[in-house]
Order: structure tokens, then C-alpha cells, then sequence
């Protein structure tokens, strides 16, 4: 799995960078520190649908579980996750980013906001 953090810059920019996962010993598995989260929600997105300039309403994991999606930047970079990557959405000021389903199928999403 690739996670990234999509985080608001000094610039008023949003931005992306690839953070890693660290996993500890568990009782049958490794597992990732536990973090608050508040709910967690699945959203499907039609092929082609496209939200223009916005930001993260809140810190929140956002995993692509089927489609596909192009986050645009600013900077006019764009770029594609599909099933099994993830965005900590953190940019919560500044111009914010764009968000469009691409493919020929669904976007899948589950989103899980994070407490505090």
C-alpha cells in the first residue's frame, strides 16, 4: 500500500508527499500504531466526475478501494491513485486541490476522519 499526505504549504499551495507506514509486532500480525478516529464512511464516484477547487473538510484517510482518481495541485500537477493507495487529507487552508474520477469504472472510496 502507498499513503500520501496531501498538506497545506506556506505558499497557500496545497501539496503531496509519500509518507511510509510503520508497523510493530502484534498478537497475529504487524500492525500500524492506533490512531482516534471519529467514523468511517464508503462514497462512490462516477466515471468522469469532477470537483473543482475545495479542501479537506477535516484531517481524514481517504483509500481508493476500486477506480481510480486525479488530484490536481496548484502547481498544475495531477496526480493518479488507484485501489489500494491512500491520501491523508491535511489541507485543510490555502487554495486547495481538485479532485476527478478518471477511468471507465466507479471510484470507490473509504473515509475515515481522524479525532481531534
Amino acid at each position: 500500500m502507498r499513503l500520501f499526505r496531501l498538506y497545506s504549504g506556506n505558499d497557500g499551495q496545497s501539496h503531496l508527499e509519500e509518507i511510509s507506514l510503520s508497523f510493530n509486532p502484534g498478537h497475529f500480525a504487524e500492525q500500524s500504531p492506533t490512531q482516534p478516529a471519529t467514523s468511517v464512511s464508503f462514497s462512490r464516484m462516477a466515471p468522469g466526475t469532477f470537483i473543482d477547487w475545495h479542501n479537506a473538510p477535516r484531517r481524514q484517510y481517504v483509500i481508493t478501494l476500486a477506480g481510480a482518481v486525479e488530484i490536481g495541485l496548484g502547481d498544475g500537477s495531477a496526480h493518479r491513485f488507484g485501489p489500494g493507495e491512500g491520501i491523508l487529507a491535511e489541507d485543510l487552508t490555502g487554495k486547495g486541490h481538485t479532485t476527478r474520477a478518471v477511468g471507465s469504472e466507479p471510484r470507490i472510496t473509504v473515509t475515515i476522519p481522524l479525532a481531534g
